[in-house]
């Protein structure tokens, strides 16, 4: 096993150990248990962080340690780590961290930041231990050797990770529990999260116009995960009209976020492997 699986494997661990310190505050809602998640959390970003820029630095050499040197990867030019569907989902997963991070003074609310934790703890598991997944690396495919992967791909995954954020505050105020925060709060939340999910939705749109146009000579095609990418970007656009223009407010709003999330996750997975695409990463 290469080093950065094995550092990704126990970032795994750290996401199960920051999701059950949130289980400790819910059960006791001892405030040093939320002290403690968020210095788990900064420690398990940056292991995170770590393990992918291990990964990134390994696929410029086709020598790997495990316990030995060896030969496991082919030779080619080195590769930032969001090229299949592995490292989409530990990349995916590095961003929920990083905008929860980012947003701490918004997002300060244990029941959303514990959800959240337990998203990137799927996905870190998933891809960890998934048979399905290869955790291989690969040369990129001549069309994928652009610069313009990162900014588009950063872009898109930083959106997704809000819209995450934005999904759990929807599903929360409709099925508010007792000791869940006030309806309000938990509406403003969700306002902040697409605010930051669409402008960088739509920054990851067209930066990848720009790269297809640049790798397939036209800026767009169609491709299902273009399309749903568009299906996706009107749905957060109708939130944003609705709320701006119509005054919506309440249930119609969170029920358009949860929407908006089944969109991202069918334009982020599904597209992958319902339908075949310039996109498609579903079998790697």
């Amino acid at each position: 096993m290469a080093l950065n699986n094995k550092i990704l494997g126990v970032v795994t661990l750290f996401y199960l150990c920051l999701f059950l310190i949130h289980l400790l505050y819910f059960a006791t809602k001892k405030e040093s248990f939320l002290k403690a998640a968020w210095i788990f959390l900064y420690v398990t970003f940056g292991l995170h962080t770590v393990g992918i820029i291990t990964r990134w630095i390994e696929s410029y050499s086709p020598w790997t340690w495990n316990g030995v040197l060896s030969l496991p990867y082919p030779q080619g030019p080195g590769h930032a780590p969001l090229s299949n569907f592995y490292e989409s989902l530990i990349f995916y997963a590095w961003c929920i961290s990083l905008t929860v991070i980012l947003l701490k003074k918004k997002l300060s609310v244990p029941i959303i930041t514990g959800f959240a934790s337990l998203i990137a703890l799927f996905c870190m598991g998933y891809a960890s231990l998934s048979p399905a997944v290869d955790r291989k690396i690969e040369p990129l495919i001549p069309a994928l050797q652009s610069n313009w992967l990162h900014v588009h791909v950063f872009a898109c995954f930083i959106a997704y990770a809000a819209f995450a954020i934005s999904f759990l505050c929807g599903l929360f105020y409709l099925f508010r529990l007792k000791g869940m925060p006030a309806g309000e709060k938990l509406e403003e939340m969700n306002y902040q999260s697409i605010m930051v999910g669409f402008p960088m939705l739509t920054a990851g749109i067209l930066t990848g116009a720009v790269w297809a146009n640049y790798a397939w000579g036209a800026y767009w095609s169609w491709d299902p995960k273009e399309t749903w990418s568009l299906i996706t970007w009107i749905v957060y656009a109708l939130f944003l009209h609705a709320r701006f223009t119509r005054g919506w407010k309440g249930r119609r709003l969170a029920l358009l976020s949860i929407v908006g999330f089944l969109s991202v996750i069918f334009t982020y997975i599904g597209v992958n492997f319902v339908l075949s695409g310039l996109h498609s990463y579903g079998s790697s």
